[in-house]
């Protein structure tokens, strides 16, 4: 059956697009005609400036909209964006809209990175944007805190990681979600602990380390999987005064199979939360002899 779509009405006035070339001082003559000053989150000007410096930046729909006086009314973060990244970038400009149509702008709901990777078909979105997000947290500023404004990852950034290791990462998050059904973290930070430590350790018993996990049977006392699986879970319990932060969850995993891969560093496992000023412990390798 066949859909008969009516041609478009022509809008009245003069509104028009165009493909412009931001550059930094371009972006400030747009702001200097602001009509409307919004509150500036600046945690998205990052995020947006940290896109066009990765080169990641694409032309879209989402662009700057000048009103019939040339005012700015849309665009405040994409061109602030531009001014910190020191970079210009194709944007698409919006000339002469009504100035009326300034409280609809940006109304609709933000897509979240579980909204970006469905049309991957993979499961398990919400913890699996979550798990890219903390692995790149982790590799880019392991010693910080993992919230706030510079702890945000974009939407593409995830669905980039994801498309380039999307094996990994879904067998992360399916181990992740059996294997705290047996340990006191998240299933975040089991995922994210199993791909840090498997993606640098591919001669490892993996298997083995599983299923250590899973059982608890025939372990030795100073075996580090028995210590991981006793770690209590209260310090995960909402309320508790000992609940640990997924960084924390993070570095307690990656310590317990650091230990378990490198025996000599199992007689110094402490498997508690980070202390003030201890840095992230990295995953020990695991590496096929040549």
């Amino acid at each position: 059956m066949s859909i008969a779509i009516p041609e478009p009405e022509e809008p009245a006035g003069k509104l028009a697009s165009r493909i412009v070339k931001v550059t930094p001082e371009i972006a400030e003559i747009f702001l200097s005609r602001a009509s409307v000053n919004r509150r500036l989150d600046m945690g998205q000007v990052r995020s947006l400036a940290d896109t066009i410096l990765r080169g990641e930046w694409k032309l879209t729909h989402q662009g700057i909209a000048l009103d019939d006086a040339g005012a700015l009314l849309d665009g405040q973060h994409r061109l602030r964006a531009i001014i910190e990244a020191n970079t210009p970038v194709e944007i698409l400009v919006f000339d002469g809209l009504s100035r009326d149509v300034f409280p609809v702008l940006d109304t609709g709901k933000r897509r979240s990175a579980a909204d970006t990777l469905l049309s991957t078909g993979a499961k398990y979105l919400p913890l699996l944007s979550s798990t890219i997000r903390h692995v790149i947290l982790f590799k880019t500023m392991p010693n910080d805190l993992w919230s706030g404004i510079r702890a945000q990852v974009s939407n593409d950034r995830i669905l980039a990681a994801y498309n380039g290791d999307k094996n990994r990462c879904e067998e992360a998050v399916n181990i992740g979600r059996e294997l705290s059904k047996y340990l006191f973290a998240s299933q975040t930070a089991v995922a994210v602990g199993f791909f840090l430590t498997t993606e640098v350790a591919p001669a490892a018993d993996i298997d083995e380390w599983i299923s250590g996990l899973k059982s608890g049977a025939n372990l030795d006392p100073g075996d580090a999987r028995l210590a991981l699986r006793e770690v209590p879970r209260e310090t995960q319990k909402r309320g508790s005064r000992r609940r640990m932060g997924l960084r924390d969850q993070v570095s307690i995993y990656v310590k317990a199979w650091n230990a378990w891969v490198d025996p000599e560093k199992s007689g110094e496992l402490r498997l508690r939360r980070l202390r003030k000023g201890e840095k992230m412990p990295m995953p020990v390798e695991v590496k096929f002899e040549r």
